[in-house]
């Protein structure tokens, strides 16, 4: 919605990789000191790089709502009416979970991130939890290369429904083929929705409970609840995002949205 719509730091440390891993490092007894042919003998155990790596913990383990997802778009505020937060994205490798892009500054609601359970409609403010993504993404532009996903071209007739009253509250409306609603979203909007992905908020589209959540770019203010970064970043993610990887958009204040 165009005006309707941060980091658990890595534990990257050596001494406390080693400390709390799944390994353990021997050293010689401090008692003991050994003659040089002994010592000689004795294999040196040095951590490389890939272990400490391996041993730390990524700030992916401590979100909530992870689940299956491979890739994760965290968006996390300082706290609730802030309409900033910080965006990061990581992909889950073999060795864990790594990072892909950011951070980088978002924009969220005017009001801020909502409780989780309390977002509704109008209220400026953006949804707390995880989600997916929608079938499609969308933009007043040309697909770009590198989307896998399907792809919507928003024309001057296309709007979202977010009438609580109406039939089709929650969708992606052709408003000559069907009534869309009271004042409908608008989805022929630039810079706003030049690109953008649908976050799966209100699946069930449910009355009053909020809707026309999207990714999309930033056109310099908060949002009505939506989140916001700049065109060249959505393009990052959008060509990034993997159906077949199952990715999730956690996002909320930080102590919201961690264990």
């Amino acid at each position: 919605m165009t005006n309707r719509m941060t980091l658990l730091p890595a534990l990257a440390l050596a001494s406390v990789s080693l400390a709390c891993g799944n390994g353990e490092v021997h050293s010689a007894s401090p008692t003991s000191t050994p003659t040089p042919s002994s010592a000689s003998m004795m294999p040196t155990v040095t951590p490389t790089a890939a272990s400490t790596i391996a041993l730390a913990t990524s700030p992916v383990d401590h979100l909530r709502g992870v689940g299956s997802a491979q890739q994760v778009i965290k968006v996390a505020a300082s706290r609730y009416g802030t309409s900033y937060a910080t965006l990061t994205a990581y992909r889950k490798t073999s060795s864990g979970w790594v990072k892909s892009f950011g951070p980088w500054t978002a924009r969220v609601g005017r009001n801020g991130f909502a409780a989780p359970g309390k977002k509704r409609e109008g209220d400026g403010r953006t949804p707390t939890g995880s989600y997916g993504f929608g079938s499609f993404f969308f933009g007043v532009n040309a697909k770009p290369s590198g989307i896998r996903y399907a792809w919507r071209h928003a024309y001057t007739y296309d709007v979202w429904d977010d009438d609580s009253s109406s039939a089709r509250y929650n969708l992606w409306t052709n408003r000559n083929r069907h009534y869309p609603g009271r004042n409908p979203e608008p989805m022929h909007v630039s810079p706003a929705y030049n690109y953008g992905a649908v976050i799966a908020y209100n699946t069930a589209r449910k009355p009053w409970l909020g809707s026309a959540i999207f990714l999309h770019v930033s056109h310099g203010t908060s949002t009505a609840g939506c989140v916001a970064v700049p065109q060249a970043d959505v393009l990052k993610l959008l060509r990034w995002l993997n159906p077949n990887r199952a990715p999730r958009i956690i996002m909320g204040t930080t102590s919201a949205i961690t264990k």
